[in-house]
């Protein structure tokens, strides 16, 4: 039996009606009664149609064949496109599991997977666009060009890959990076230029916008220059602002050091000087801290500028107290110094000059500041070999001390304080044994100090050396002295002990006092006699002089003067010197002293 709509069922009914419409035909063929040739022919055209009809069917459905595997072919060329330009490898497709061979199921198994990726496609494209454009967005920024985002496509669609799309993100995060870092220096720039401004009373606004607009936004819409135009503008603006401040700020130290000069010259009080405190105090910091808002503008600087003309008009109408003033300051370094001042700018001579008009007060002020000035450094120049001096006429202190204590009969009574007193003495004696070392070291200090300098060192008008060589010939004298009365001692108590061997008896101590004290000085008519503190106009041959004792001997009628101390050589206690005494000339020792060794 056959099966309906098989191609067989389809012939065989097909056949069938064809068999019975030719019946019917041939039927009407003997109604009309048509020759055979006739009907031969017309059957040959019936069956030529036919066939004809048959053709055309077959020409279509191959047509529709080939159409559909068109089709088939362009999508999975597409599909192939996309995958290669995806960067996909390998679909997985349901076609392949059933093993279809029908172009229509072929067809209808791979469009939703081409629609798929079309969508795939469109993301991806739409994705790398956005970053793209984001890129060329923020490198318009970084150069300063803004980019036309408006027809921004891919110049190249055949790479949609995912590492593209990588390629992208990376460097847009680059660029995102590096516009961050430009932005906080942007803004450090920008705050150091505000600060800059500041301290200078300059308008930041006005500055900044020199440099780019939009560094001071007043439309929120528009976003900071970042671009390298951009900060070659800031870096140049700061160093400029910066220059600016040294210039200002040298400016105003100098201003405020004349000012401080004047302040310290007319004796401005503290209160008038609190005026510009917080301006001396910033000139006294260094530059890179100077932070006060309006602290180097021109306004302060002409402020401080006025002062100071202020003051200079002042100090014209004080002149002569000024110098007078200066004129004992230097007095007064002199003193100090030992230096001999400068006469010509005496107060008496200054006075006089500027009561008869014939010299500028200011000439002479600068005159006399001048004359300072070389006293300091004199006088820092000498500080070693006065240092040296002081020590020497300490030394001399204690050896009058030594020689009075020696004098006294109660020395070594247990009374109060009479053991500090013997370690004074021993420290004195050590101290005095010192002394004719620090007069030859204090001679060659001098000596080449008047070989560098080429000139002599004076010591209050007086040559130091010259001091120094009459005290030690004067020593040396006193000490031939010493050594005279202790030969002479000890021949008398020769004689002394002969007279008691001969006659038996021996003077009584109270008789042998008396003849020392009618002798003037313990005894000795020939002893020199005791060398002392000199007057202030006294001079003696025979006193020990110290640098001090020419001060007064030359100066005694200068009450800049009077303060010094003139000394000399200690009284020397001839009655404590032993008979066997052959101790050397400059040393001072007390056999029968409990701390004597």
């Amino acid at each position: 039996m056959l099966e309906i709509g098989s191609p067989t069922s389809l012939c065989f009914r097909s056949n069938t009606t064809c068999n019975a419409l030719l019946r019917d035909l041939q039927k009407i063929w003997v109604d009309i009664g048509e020759s055979d040739a006739e009907k031969d022919r017309m059957l040959m055209e019936l069956e030529k149609e036919c066939l004809e009809i048959y053709r055309r069917k077959v020409d279509e459905a191959a047509n529709s064949k080939a159409q559909l595997h068109q089709s088939l072919v362009t999508i999975e060329a597409e599909i192939a496109s996309i995958m290669a330009a995806l960067g996909v490898l390998n679909i997985h497709s349901p076609m392949k599991e059933k093993g279809s061979k029908s172009l229509k199921e072929k067809i209808a198994y791979v469009r939703p997977l081409l629609e798929d990726l079309r969508l795939q496609k469109d993301e991806r494209v739409k994705q790398l666009v956005d970053v793209k454009a984001q890129i060329e967005k923020m490198s318009g920024e970084l150069s300063g060009y803004s980019a036309m985002l408006g027809s921004l496509t891919l110049e190249d669609d055949q790479d949609l890959t995912l590492r593209r799309l990588n390629e992208y993100q990376t460097h847009l995060r680059s660029l995102q990076k590096e516009k961050a870092d430009r932005l906080n220096k942007v803004l450090d720039y920008v705050n150091e230029v505000h600060a800059l401004c500041g301290v200078l009373g300059v308008d930041f606004c006005q500055t900044v916008s020199e440099v780019h607009p939009s560094l001071h936004r007043t439309n929120h819409e528009q976003s900071t220059n970042i671009s390298d135009e951009t900060l070659d503008g800031l870096r140049n603006m700061i160093e400029k602002l910066k220059s600016e401040r040294s210039l200002r700020f040298q400016k105003l130290k100098d201003v405020i050091g004349s000012l401080s000069e004047l302040w310290n010259l007319m004796d401005t009080p503290q209160e008038e000087r609190m005026k510009f405190a917080k301006v001396s105090c910033v000139v006294r910091s260094p530059e890179s801290d100077v932070t006060e808002p309006n602290i180097l503008s021109t306004e302060t600087i002409e402020q401080v500028s006025a002062e100071v003309d202020r003051f200079n008009k002042l100090k014209s109408s004080r002149m002569k107290e000024l110098v007078v003033k200066r004129r004992s300051e230097l007095e007064n370094l002199c003193r100090l110094a030992h230096i001999e001042p400068d006469t010509s700018t005496s107060l008496e001579k200054s006075t006089a000059l500027i009561d008869s008009g014939l010299v500028d007060p200011a000439e002479l002020l600068a005159n006399i500041e001048a004359q300072i000035n070389k006293t300091k450094d004199e006088a820092q120049s000498r500080k070693e070999i006065i240092d040296r001096i002081d020590r020497w006429l300490s030394a001399c202190e204690e050896e009058n001390w030594l020689e009075e204590y020696n004098q006294d009969e109660n020395r070594y009574s247990a009374g109060r304080g009479g053991h500090v007193n013997l370690k004074h003495a021993e420290r004195a004696r050590i101290t005095v044994n010192k002394i004719p070392s620090m007069v030859d070291n204090l001679i060659k200090k001098t000596l080449l100090w008047e070989d560098q300098t080429q000139k002599s060192f004076l010591y209050d008008g007086v040559r130091l050396v010259s001091i120094l060589e009459d005290y030690k010939l004067t020593r040396k004298q006193q000490e031939e002295e010493k050594k005279r009365y202790r030969d002479q001692k000890k021949m008398q108590d020769l004689l002394s002990n002969r007279r008691e061997s001969i006659y038996g008896s021996k003077p009584s101590p109270r008789r042998s006092t008396s003849i020392r004290k009618a002798n003037g000085y313990n005894g000795n008519v020939s002893m020199p006699p005791t060398p002392r503190r000199n007057s202030a106009g006294a001079a003696n041959s025979d006193i020990m002089m110290t640098p001090r004792s020419y001060s007064g001997h030359h100066h005694g009628q200068n009450g800049y003067f009077k303060e010094v101390r003139k000394l000399s050589t200690a009284p020397l206690n001839f009655v404590a010197i032993p008979k066997e005494d052959s101790a050397s000339t400059y040393t001072y020792s007390e056999p029968d002293s409990p701390l004597h060794n």
